[in-house]
């Protein structure tokens, strides 16, 4: 035993052993993100039961989607209030959502499984999702038109289907116009406001001007009007049809088709159906926009937001890391200083990301962001351009947050190139500026990638200082469009983190967003993996090539 104990085999199979358990975590962590983030997405059966409560005078009609069940001592249910029967030891509850909640004012409840009588799944039961107030769900009964039915019976869900397309296409046309013609007509107006503003402030507004300006801005009014009639007949199409639903209680509640965005019969799909629902359903969730408090919809703005945030990162941090780590070895006279400005680098990495975050708000905000305002943009304040948090402010906080990631791998990649190859390039003629950026650099290409794949990792990830300097819960519109100069790093931006904060913590309804945060983790797990191997890819072509060449 001594012998073994001497020989290092247990430090060995310890380092293993917990090598093993946090691979087993993470691909759990992973899996249990991976069931619950696609889970999300699938049309799952709605149940039909009743509901005696011992509490109650009247049974209860329940219809819903039962989310989870769980088991719990009769004994922890009695303390909490519910009458439970003194012989039973353990029950079991499920959560279920059941929608309606401008009806019941509650989307989900729990239902102890002894309370309730045997499930049914009725083929006739419809779901349907709301542009507000979430889903609802019960029995649809007439399709109305201007008022008038118009199917009733077998006929009722393909007429519906047939015309809840139509509504879908008059708003895809309706946003189309307010976020496309409409957004571009307000950003000209706005231009011709700070235009002759500026005139003013330099002294340049002759009547000639003036009269100039007053004609783009009566022309952009002309067309808003032109365009705020067409939004008019089509506000008043998509208000046309209608559809009567009845709920659990027996209530039947009128729906515009205007209010919803798609509908489903999950008990009456095939497999394939469903399958069919599932890709539709994921597709809408990458490219749609939020609603209700983000609990709702898509995600697009936050993965365009994550995206466009972690490139501009990229592109600052980059060259600024390598040309610090090149000073640094190649240049800078070694000594006490220099061996300072390496601790300083080090210890830099180990700063909380909430202390850069504060750095940011105060230094690039408030202080160069408005130098920059008062020297360029007069003619906007006080309302802010570059003294707000903004996308270019947020990109460059992150920068400096990973900038001695970039500086400890650039360094360390070219303390490895060997000294013969240095000096066999000095021996040959050249110079050593020549020898750094056509021999040493080269070869050192995939550190620096290596570098910038852990920062890129680091930076999509984070939540707090974006919270401080350019990310908010809802942005109205993306950094980038087709208004000049057409990328703007002024504007704050939603990311997939802050999201997921959001979602899950400040969301009013929390079990209606709980399978919401699951999936957004999902995409952002799979985000930081696409770039983590672009960058992968690009840093193996690069060591593959150079390497062909020094053979």
């Amino acid at each position: 035993m001594r012998e073994w104990w001497k020989s290092g085999s247990p430090w060995i199979w310890l380092n293993g052993g917990a090598v093993t358990i946090s691979m087993i975590m993470v691909f759990g962590l992973l899996l249990l993100i991976l069931v619950r983030g696609f889970g999300n997405f699938w049309p799952h059966a709605i149940l039909e039961t009743t509901y005696t409560h011992p509490d109650a005078d009247t049974p209860v009609r329940v219809i819903g989607e039962l989310r989870r069940s769980e088991t719990l001592t009769a004994q922890s249910m009695r303390d909490a209030g519910v009458d439970i029967p003194g012989d039973q030891l353990l029950i079991e509850r499920h959560l279920i959502k059941m929608g309606n909640r401008d009806v019941t004012n509650q989307d989900f409840g729990y239902f102890i499984d002894g309370f309730m009588d045997d499930w049914r799944y009725p083929e006739d039961i419809g779901v349907l999702e709301r542009r507000e107030w979430g889903d609802f769900m019960g029995y649809p009964l007439r399709l109305l038109e201007e008022g008038s039915t118009v199917a009733v019976g077998d006929e009722l869900w393909p007429e519906f289907q047939r015309r809840l397309q139509r509504s879908n296409n008059l708003y895809d046309e309706i946003r189309g116009i307010e976020r496309g013609a409409i957004g571009r007509i307000n950003f000209a107006i706005e231009r011709v406001r700070l235009d002759e503003r500026k005139a003013e402030l330099r002294g340049a507004l002759t009547d000639e001007r003036r009269a100039e300006l007053e004609q783009r801005r009566e022309e952009l009014q002309a067309e808003y009007r032109v365009l705020e009639e067409q939004l008019n007949r089509l506000y008043e199409a998509a208000a046309r049809d209608g559809i009567v639903m009845r709920v659990a209680d027996g209530q039947e509640v009128t729906i515009r088709l205007a209010d919803i965005v798609k509908a489903w019969q999950p008990n009456n799909m095939s497999v394939l159906e469903k399958i069919g629902f599932y890709a539709k359903d994921f597709f809408d969730f990458i490219f749609g926009y939020p609603r209700e408090a983000n609990t709702e919809g898509g995600i697009f703005p936050a993965i365009f937001g994550t995206v466009v945030m972690v490139l501009v990162m990229s592109i600052i941090v980059t060259p600024f890391g390598i040309l610090a780590a090149i000073y640094l070895r190649e240049y800078a006279r070694q000594g006490p200083i220099l061996k300072t400005v390496r601790i300083s680098v080090y210890n830099l990495a180990g700063v909380p990301s909430i202390v850069f975050g504060v750095f940011g708000l105060g230094f690039f905000v408030y202080f160069l962001g408005g130098a920059i305002d008062r020297t360029f943009y007069p003619e906007a304040l006080p309302a802010p351009t570059f003294g707000t948090p903004g996308l270019f402010w947020a990109s460059l906080t992150l920068a400096l947050l990973t900038l001695p990631v970039v500086i400890v791998s650039t360094e360390e990649g070219l303390a490895r190139i060997p000294s013969t190859i240095r000096e066999g390039s000095l021996a040959l003629g050249a110079t050593k500026g020549e020898t750094l950026w056509k021999v040493v650099v080269p070869l050192a290409t995939p550190a620096m990638m290596t570098g910038l794949i852990l920062a890129i990792a680091r930076a999509a990830g984070e939540v707090a200082p974006l919270m401080l300097v350019g990310v908010v819960k809802l942005a109205p519109t993306l950094p980038v469009d087709g208004n000049f100069p057409f990328i703007h790093l002024e504007r704050k931006i939603m990311h997939l983190g802050f999201h997921i904060y959001d979602v899950g913590f400040q969301s009013p309804h929390a079990e209606a967003a709980e399978q919401l945060v699951y999936a957004t983790a999902l995409i952002l797990v799979l985000l930081i993996v696409v770039l983590n191997l672009t960058a992968i890819t690009i840093r193996n072509h690069l060591r593959e090539k150079y390497r062909a060449e020094s053979d």
